[in-house]
């Protein structure tokens, strides 16, 4: 058992540094898409007709191997973690994309129109109406990208050991350690569930106005006819 965590020192990091290590290079990427995929969203949402070639761009980019994007900007950044990031940051489009505009689009049109009285103008409506009512979709969207973000980094190890946690599964085939790959594996995989729970906690906290057992019981809690004027106040 205290193999498992004998790092080789030819990886220059501990245990502990591989992990700070793999979630800077997964979540800054998860972050950097989230930043890109909200205005782009947001002209989605304006004009409709962006939204078909805009999400088949992202699924293009989201069907390039990771190992080919390597060789394209290796070039460029050299064997650096901001070879490995940029790559997963396009990759979180494919996903975040679509839960915005999807969590926009289901905003009820009554909401925006007591929005709308109230004065809000196009980008306070929607930073402070829509993206607050799509919380739960937008959410979704991220535990989807960071565990997928994860578990991609481990691809970096084909460039100059900066694959982080994956660095050990190299390792564990250059010292014919299989301990080193279980490692690995375990790790990122609690690593995967610790940020999918912090992130559901997160919606909990965003969302207070919602049932906690439930991701549609807003209209319940709320009278007719005061369900748009108490989203917009809850806000």
């Amino acid at each position: 058992m205290s193999g498992l965590f004998d790092i080789p020192s030819d990886l220059q990091h501990s245990w502990a540094g591989l992990i700070g290590l793999h979630l800077r290079e997964a979540l800054i990427p998860v972050a950097a898409g989230l930043l890109l995929a909200l205005p782009i969203a947001q002209l989605c949402g304006r004009f409709r007709w962006l939204y078909p070639p805009v999400l088949g761009l992202t699924t293009v980019l989201y069907a390039i191997p990771s190992l080919a994007f390597f060789v394209v900007l290796i070039d460029y950044t050299g064997q650096t973690e901001l070879t490995v990031m940029i790559p997963l940051a396009l990759y979180s489009l494919v996903v975040l994309i679509p839960a915005i505009v999807d969590g926009v689009r289901s905003v009820p049109d009554e909401t925006l129109a007591a929005a709308t009285a109230m004065g809000f103008g196009p980008v306070r409506r929607y930073t402070q109406v829509q993206l607050p009512i799509a919380a739960p979709a937008i959410i979704a969207g991220l535990r989807v990208a960071t565990a997928s973000s994860i578990s991609l980094v481990s691809v970096g190890a084909l460039i100059g050991n900066q694959g982080a946690l994956g660095n050990l599964l190299a390792a564990a085939q250059k010292y014919d350690r299989p301990e080193l790959a279980v490692n690995a594996v375990l790790t990122m995989a609690v690593l995967a569930i610790l940020c999918d729970v912090l992130l559901v906690l997160l919606r909990v906290l965003l969302t207070p106005w919602m049932p906690r057992g439930t991701q549609s019981g807003t209209r319940s809690t709320v009278g007719p006819g005061r369900f748009e004027e108490a989203e917009v106040e809850a806000l």
